[in-house]
């Protein structure tokens, strides 16, 4: 970050992937792995996040200058994992893919209520709105994504179907026939998981269903990494799927599907990565090179994270009710076919309409 270590051939991706792949075959020197201990043993601490920490948590990465995002996140702003379906895919393509995916296992039907908790810049709330005619609340705790998925919202014509409001899970009340949370969880914090599975019992109607989207670990619970703790995410932690089912389960919630992405987050890391390094100097004149080194850094860790230190995402369909979803997966199949017409439709009538 500081300009003190240049690379003088290849990437800061190319050197973590050399100590990494190394890292990897050798055993942790043991007053190493003390320290990691007892940084383990307390991280509970650190993952305390009540609503006005989580409110500054949230702005010290989402509410920095925008014009930022616009340099590496596909057109609709997703800052989630894409889904690639098929090799060769554009970032574009796997990012619908992904809210596509997402749409298809919320199994949802014209009229819906849905609840997005975490709703960023607002392209998956959008998206079930035009895509699948429902009714959909987005809440976020930044100020700036909230200002431009309102914007969006009205110059798309959906203000009346979609509602986006500045709000913490914790203070929402109502009911709702879907809930889904995308790429969020990582900023409840571990200390919280039994408040949020909570609250997403009471606000989930009793034949509902919701859908948690979140990094985790593929071998069990671990501690953040103090240089994405500091700079990029304060508060935030990737949780293994053994410190989220009993939370789950505790709360009377039924694990209805599990869903396991491994390579995906690497690859949309890598999308994003190669778009920033070719924007590098357009963000340097905005926030000046020691911040443009940071963001390189963060984006090849996070990168390296999925390709060699374990690091996977899951989507986990939640509901009260073990009818609420049909018996098999085959479901899922239709949906997204359906979607996928639907999709479609949309991209030729926004075609015809950019050639008037």
């Amino acid at each position: 970050m500081d300009g003190r270590l240049v690379l003088e051939q290849g990437t800061i991706y190319d050197l973590l992937e050399i100590l990494l792949t190394n890292i990897a075959r050798e055993r942790w020197p043991r007053w190493l792995a003390a320290i990691d201990h007892l940084s383990f043993v307390t991280r509970r601490l650190k993952h305390i996040n009540p609503i006005g920490r989580a409110k500054r948590n949230v702005a010290h990465h989402y509410d920095i200058d925008g014009a930022l995002y616009d340099l590496f996140l596909d057109d609709d702003h997703q800052y989630s994992c894409a889904y690639f379906e098929h090799e060769g895919m554009s970032l574009e393509a796997a990012q619908e893919a992904k809210k596509r995916h997402l749409a298809a296992k919320l199994d949802l039907r014209d009229g819906t209520r849905v609840l997005d908790i975490g709703c960023g810049w607002g392209g998956l709330a959008l998206y079930l709105a035009k895509t699948a005619h429902v009714d959909v609340t987005g809440i976020t705790l930044s100020e700036e994504q909230l200002k431009i998925a309102r914007a969006r919202a009205r110059a798309e014509g959906l203000s009346k179907a979609v509602n986006f409001e500045l709000c913490d899970y914790r203070e929402l009340d109502g009911r709702f026939d879907r809930i889904v949370s995308v790429g969020m969880f990582e900023h409840v914090g571990t200390a919280h998981y039994r408040n949020f599975f909570q609250r997403i019992h009471r606000l989930l109607a009793d034949d509902g269903v919701a859908l948690v989207h979140s990094i985790g670990r593929f071998d069990g619970p671990a501690e953040t990494n103090p240089f994405i703790a500091k700079y990029i995410f304060p508060g935030g932690y990737i949780p293994a799927l053994s410190e989220v089912l009993p939370a789950i389960e505790r709360q009377g919630l039924l694990t209805t599907d599990v869903e396991v992405l491994r390579l995906h987050y690497a690859m949309t890391l890598r999308h994003w990565r190669q778009r920033f390094r070719s924007a590098w100097h357009s963000a340097a004149e905005r926030s000046g090179e020691r911040f443009c080194r940071m963001w390189e850094m963060y984006l090849a860790s996070a990168e390296a994270g999925f390709r060699y230190q374990n690091l996977m995402v899951f989507q986990l369909q939640l509901t009260k009710n073990q009818e609420a979803v049909p018996l098999t997966r085959d479901y899922l199949h239709d949906n997204e076919r359906e979607l996928r017409a639907r999709d479609s439709q949309h991209t030729a009538r926004r075609k015809r309409r950019a050639g008037r």
